[in-house]
């Protein structure tokens, strides 16, 4: 049976669940954050500061509310507006606030996220129609290889299945971004890196979500057969395809399988494409954005417009 309207938003507001308690916090400062506010998948920028003075007891939603004017719903449970752009449903598409920390889709409210210092808090105003949940985004980056999510640092692994010379280049950058080499293991708590040619990724289990769609995955692309490889194609908010991609294109994306920690895919229909895309592992090229197709020098944030 399919979801009627009442209970889609009430599936909404589990995704951006806060209260508006709006006091700074009692015990020691933690330092400052980072706090990105964006429309419409980080393609219109809205506020963009370091908070710094953070408490032991701020909040996601605190911090927040000491830079911007919010409104809340469902009785303070729901941020509905933020500097007057309200959430709501306009021709059967359906619009909200959604936040991040440290890359990672929360699973928990804004008001009970507590933050140690360094944490790159993004919220972003978005058509969620075609994608209620985008489990992990790219525009975090250097986290949560940094500083972790979840309130913890997690152990990072790079994976590499072909790819040419682009596996030497992702190592290098995660590295920098770690401030250390990234931890040769893999287990239930680790973040992994996974690059080469889609033909070899897809068989992993969190990767091939992508092959599924962005309501499966979170992320607007996909890879389809042509003839005996694959073709890289951008899909737009509605998540219809709005660009294919030439056999040169690379695709940094990241995605979450069930509870995991996040999986990057750094990838491409052939090894120019993964090359490509370990280019483009930079804050400059990922910074607020979900995803990101690169091709001829020119990158593509996703979904496409």
């Amino acid at each position: 049976m399919s979801a009627g309207p009442a209970t889609v938003v009430a599936l909404a507001a589990l995704a951006a669940l806060a209260t508006s308690g709006c006091g700074l916090g009692a015990g020691s400062d933690v330092g400052g954050v980072h706090l990105s506010v964006t429309r419409d998948y980080g393609r219109d920028a809205v506020l963009e500061e370091t908070v710094g003075d953070v408490r032991e007891s701020d909040t996601v939603i605190r911090v927040l509310d000491r830079s911007a004017s919010i409104t809340t719903r469902y009785g303070g449970g729901f941020v509905q507006s933020i500097n007057g752009t309200e959430g709501g449903s306009s021709g059967g598409r359906y619009r909200d606030w959604f936040f991040y920390v440290n890359g990672v889709e929360s699973p928990t409210g804004a008001a009970d996220v507590a933050l140690s210092g360094g944490e790159r808090i993004w919220w972003d105003y978005r058509d969620w129609t075609a994608a209620m949940h985008v489990p992990a985004v790219v525009g975090s980056w250097p986290q949560p290889f940094r500083g972790g999510y979840g309130g913890e640092r997690h152990p990072v692994k790079v994976e590499c299945d072909g790819g040419g010379d682009a596996c030497a280049e992702v190592r290098a950058r995660v590295e920098a971004a770690m401030g250390a080499k990234p931890r040769a293991k893999t287990g239930g708590d680790t973040i992994r890196v996974l690059v080469g040619p889609w033909s070899r990724l897809r068989s992993d289990p969190a990767a091939s979500q992508i092959e599924r769609g962005p309501q499966y995955s979170g992320v607007f692309a996909k890879f389809r057969r042509r003839g005996s490889g694959y073709v890289l194609e951008g899909l737009a908010t509605d998540g219809r395809p709005a660009r294919k991609f030439g056999s040169g294109a690379g695709l940094v994306a990241a995605t979450r399988r069930y509870d995991s920690p996040p999986v990057w895919v750094v990838t491409g229909a052939a090894d120019a494409g993964v090359s490509a895309a370990a280019k483009i592992l930079d804050e400059a090229d990922l910074r607020n954005r979900y995803a990101v197709a690169t091709e001829g020098g020119a990158e593509a944030p996703l979904p496409l417009r």
